[in-house]
């Protein structure tokens, strides 16, 4: 597996500086640790048991006032940007992401030479930004986000972060939205990674006798995400936690299983991340 490119940190007083410029041009932004992860809910937040924040724009249950809950806490609020718990997080960051969708944007992440050739033949030129490996491609005009649109492709738009890399002499001009990137999610809308979540691993005989308890578990599951109207975050970590609960030690869970729960959470606007992190939680929780 290819380990994350490591981040240099920066100093804070060089992240307020970025952040704060961002901010004040209408991007919302959020601190990252190394590694390129925002960080972890604080314990108030864990498992999103407070409801989390369906968006950085609209009042949600949660009233944290830390940089939880990743993108969705990415703000342009100096008094937040500059608050106590923003601070200590600044002071341990090691560079500024954003949030694209939250600012009308979106990005198109070309992570190898090979996804940046396949770009400039099909993709409308647009502003460019070079990253570690590839280029970051923005476009004016927000989108549904996913994963793995082709290969080393991802769109970064809504309810997802990018690290902020700076827009340097020479990337272009900024265009509109193009529908062939649109098109990349209408053919993939489901984007899943299962096995980025694990399925626990068996510890003997199956006690439910019968694959129908299980199938039926899975689909009780996906009838209480897709019934949420609000708090979804909260529905689908609910949701994992009720069938690991049950099914976490068994080993009746299959790669399959997972897919149709992450498939259920991405059809109401999850996205991987959140997806892989919501089942995660479950497990060290349910301690399987």
């Amino acid at each position: 597996m290819t380990q994350p490119t490591p981040i240099r940190r920066e100093p804070i007083r060089e992240l307020l500086s970025v952040a704060g410029s961002l901010a004040n041009g209408g991007i919302p932004v959020l601190p990252l640790r190394v590694g390129k992860v925002p960080f972890p809910n604080c314990p108030a937040c864990a498992g999103n048991a407070c409801g989390g924040r369906p968006n950085m724009k609209t009042p949600g249950p949660c009233a944290c006032t830390a940089p939880c809950h990743a993108w969705a806490a990415a703000t342009t609020d100096p008094e937040i940007l500059l608050s106590p718990p923003w601070r200590r997080a600044w002071a341990r960051a090691a560079a500024v992401a954003y949030h694209p969708g939250g600012a009308g944007l979106t990005v198109v992440d070309l992570d190898n030479a090979d996804a940046v050739a396949w770009a400039r033949e099909y993709l409308p030129a647009t502003q460019t930004v070079p990253t570690t490996r590839g280029e970051h491609w923005i476009y004016f005009g927000a989108m549904q986000s996913a994963n793995n649109v082709r290969p080393g492709v991802d769109i970064k738009s809504t309810m997802s972060y990018a690290r902020w890399l700076g827009f340097g002499p020479g990337t272009g001009p900024r265009t509109p939205l193009p529908d062939a990137v649109r098109a990349l999610v209408t053919r993939h809308p489901r984007t899943v990674r299962p096995m980025s979540a694990s399925v626990p691993a068996g510890g003997g005989a199956c006690p439910h006798r019968t694959p129908t308890y299980l199938a039926r578990g899975i689909a009780m599951a996906v009838e209480q995400i897709t019934a949420a109207e609000s708090g979804v975050h909260a529905a689908v970590y609910g949701a994992f936690l009720a069938v690991l609960a049950t099914h976490g030690r068994c080993g009746c869970l299959t790669d399959a299983h997972v897919g149709r729960l992450f498939a259920a959470a991405q059809a109401k606007g999850e996205s991987v991340r959140h997806c892989t992190d919501a089942w995660n939680n479950a497990r060290t929780t349910l301690g399987v």
